[in-house]
């Protein structure tokens, strides 16, 4: 009987430990658009939002992602991030989109997302990308040679990468499971900050 018992224990806690880990929350009514002023607002999932008889047309559009990025930066690309700061009809819905344009040769640097996967979908040029997996699953690089309309998905909190390898600019839109996915870009979040990690322990881990 004990044994019934612990099992079942241990089902629970494993279900409450996914839950725990689980997306961003499911929306509790249609929408919850975010506000700045707080002198009427209610808040949820991180953001105060207003009532939703007062919401606007405005709050679920955005305009520009047409628009070419400057990409004269070392690395040679540049990211419009749309998300709940810039479209405020996001909040609580559990998604965000971006553009990212690449130079020749440009990089998305390898980094991860900490709370959201990512879908790519390339609109212009030719694009070498590829992920990561964990440590438990041996690290195993997955990669591929991706061309306009081909769409690649790189999942939760997996290191990942995009080079545009053709001679002409590259153009992508990426979509994330998280109105906040984050973003840790590894060589900065390793070498780039300050206080700066020991040089014994980087020494020893590199």
């Amino acid at each position: 009987m004990k044994t019934k018992y612990l099992i079942i224990v241990v089902a629970l806690l494993a279900l409450a430990c996914s839950l725990a880990s689980a997306y961003d929350p499911s929306p509790l009514q249609d929408f919850c658009v975010a506000v700045k002023d707080l002198a009427s607002a209610l808040f949820v999932n991180g953001k105060f939002f207003k009532d939703p008889k007062l919401a606007l047309d405005n709050d679920f559009f955005f305009s520009g992602l047409n628009v070419l990025r400057d990409t004269l930066n070392p690395l040679g690309s540049n990211l419009i991030a749309v998300n709940v700061d810039n479209l405020v009809g996001l909040n609580n819905l559990g998604i965000s989109l971006a553009r990212v344009d690449f130079a020749p040769y440009g990089l998305i640097p390898p980094h991860i997302h900490p709370c959201g996967t990512r879908f790519l979908i390339v609109l212009e040029g030719t694009l070498y990308i590829g992920f990561v997996t964990s440590n438990g699953d041996g690290n195993l690089l997955f990669t591929k040679m991706l061309y306009p309309e081909d769409v690649f998905i790189f999942p939760i909190g997996l290191i990942h990468f995009q080079l545009n390898v053709g001679k002409t600019n590259a153009v992508t839109f990426v979509g994330l499971s998280s109105q906040n996915p984050g973003v840790i870009t590894i060589a900065n979040a390793v070498f780039g900050f300050d206080p700066k990690i020991n040089l014994d322990v980087l020494a020893k881990a590199f």
